[in-house]
């Protein structure tokens, strides 16, 4: 019997949803304060991980995007930190560490929601801002900081604020955090904290560095995984399109005009080549915004505040924004480019098909990326399907006879060869399609 459902027999489906949360031990006012927020039912990360957060274990949570992560933490959070006074000033009794600015930003908004009436400080510092404006909010202490690992330490280093009487560390998307470099960060931040406290840790993948992670920060966790590393989110229906890079733009507009209505993300690999692809959708027609590492914080949070508001209906990115980025009813997210990481890829397509909902995502492969697509379908152990084109095979070198090459898939679509079925690996051979005359030239000038 699902938890708090014998409570409820007699009642209506309404308190039902609010006992649930109350059977796992929050606070009644809390657990209302959560219904109003449109919080009903708990999601499965929420229901195994709260419970063992408010008995003080720590916690190893794994967990895709868009399963409620930041609930499943930050209430017990809450609660744990409920009726212990002020905090001393500078001081931190809760910590919680994002990757990125955005995942920052949006959990310590969804805190704030949480404790709105009561006298619980949320605050948060990030890269991007005013590291003086900062330094003046913490002087007054804090009862849970939101923060990026980079501007921590220079706020550390700044003696801005101690975490000798900081007792609760989350770090949220750990694997990210590997991928972004911080190892070494995490390192100097884990000797300033206290050895007497409740970690809990949350990632979607498990990296093999994450081993070392959870030794230097947790205790005897309690693991709890609600799916397998690397898995998607099942109502997530994805393609892939066969494509020379050259005609990457011209198939991502067609496609766009059809649902110009709806939220879209695309994503990229590098800030400029996003930034321009941008400006070609805006000539194009279409109400674009763009998020990467060289807008500053301001920018990239009054894009992500159009794109919330339908202002705008395409958000170009990269993977600054592959995390953290929480807006309701995104439909479609396309992959103009493969992430190098394949991890990235569930990451990315994670924007779509939150809480319960559809959604598509569309990958465009060029030749030089069926490596990627290859590690992309090993990590999610599946074959994505094909919607256009033939998988490309490596070309070999001039002089050798056709009769020697490898041939290409099927074409796509019902009953075609899986994605990936041939081909080699960036910086390798290149690829190509057996096709016709005019297509193995833009095969070879794309494989140039």
């Amino acid at each position: 019997m699902p938890v708090g459902k014998g409570l409820c027999i007699l009642r209506g489906q309404k308190d039902k949803f609010v006992n649930q949360f109350e059977m796992m031990g929050l606070a009644p006012k809390l657990a209302a304060r959560i219904e109003t927020l449109g919080l009903t039912e708990p999601t499965p990360i929420q229901s195994r991980a709260i419970p063992l957060a408010l008995e003080g274990k720590d916690v190893m949570g794994l967990a895709q995007t868009g399963t409620g992560k930041t609930a499943a933490f930050g209430l017990p959070l809450i609660e744990l930190l409920s009726g212990q006074g002020k905090p001393e000033p500078k001081t931190v009794r809760g910590l919680v560490l994002a990757p990125t600015r955005e995942l920052a930003k949006q959990i310590s908004d969804s805190l704030r929601d949480f404790t709105e009436g009561t006298p619980m400080k949320v605050g948060l510092v990030v890269g991007g801002a005013s590291i003086s404006a900062q330094v003046k909010r913490l002087q007054r202490g804090t009862d849970i900081l939101v923060a990026t690992p980079g501007r921590l330490i220079d706020l550390m280093e700044r003696k801005a604020l101690l975490l000798e009487d900081t007792k609760f560390l989350v770090l949220d998307e750990a694997d990210q955090m590997l991928d972004l470099g911080f190892i070494h960060a995490l390192r100097q931040i884990a000797r300033m904290l206290p050895e007497q406290r409740q970690t809990m840790l949350f990632s979607a993948t498990m990296p093999k560095q994450m081993a070392e992670i959870a030794e230097t920060y947790l205790s005897n966790p309690q693991r709890v995984q609600v799916n397998p590393p690397g898995k998607a989110a099942d109502k997530i229906d994805q393609c892939v399109h066969f494509i020379a890079k050259a005609e990457k733009t011209n198939l991502l507009i067609e496609l766009l005009a059809a649902h110009k209505d709806e939220r879209t993300v695309v994503f990229g690999r590098t800030k400029h080549g996003m930034e321009r692809l941008a400006r070609q959708l805006g000539k194009a027609g279409f109400a674009v915004e763009s998020v990467h590492g060289n807008k500053s914080q301001g920018q990239r949070q009054r894009a992500i505040t159009a794109f919330r508001s339908g202002e705008a209906k395409v958000l170009v990115a990269t993977d600054v924004a592959a995390r953290g980025l929480d807006i309701p009813d995104v439909k479609h997210v396309y992959n103009y480019e493969l992430p190098n990481v394949p991890e990235n890829y569930v990451h990315r397509i994670g924007r779509t098909a939150r809480a319960g909902k559809d959604g598509k995502a569309i990958a465009f492969c060029a030749p030089d990326e069926m490596g990627q697509l290859k590690d992309i379908q090993k990590v999610m152990k599946l074959s994505i399907p094909v919607a256009s084109g033939r998988a490309w095979e490596p070309m070999e070198p001039a002089g050798k006879q056709g009769g020697n090459r490898r041939r290409g898939g099927k074409p796509g679509g019902p009953g075609g060869k899986p994605a990936g079925a041939a081909g080699g690996k960036p910086g390798g051979k290149p690829f190509r399609r057996r096709k016709g005359p005019s297509q193995k030239r833009s095969a070879r000038k794309n494989a140039a």
